[in-house]
């Protein structure tokens, strides 16, 4: 297998495109589940402290997540 670096956060497999595409809509998937991970911190740090515009900013970075992982979930459907 043949690895080319492009750029510093990312290797292209020029061998084999599919491979590629799957290894990048693996990490979006891991990092949306982050993203929605770190707004659920937000959210209950936020309402612990009643710091009212944390706690709106940890939903709304909650939905934002939930709405890359939905456009991921449309390109998973895509592929099949």
């Amino acid at each position: 297998m043949e690895l080319w670096l492009r750029s510093i956060h990312k290797i292209d497999i020029i061998t084999d495109d599919n491979k590629e595409s799957t290894m990048n809509d693996a990490a979006d998937k891991m990092k949306h589940q982050g993203e929605e991970l770190g707004g659920k911190a937000k959210e209950a740090t936020g309402k612990v402290t009643g710091n009212e515009e944390l706690e709106a900013e940890g939903r709304f970075d909650q939905t934002k997540a939930n709405l890359k992982q939905a456009g991921d979930d449309v390109k998973d459907a895509v592929k099949d």
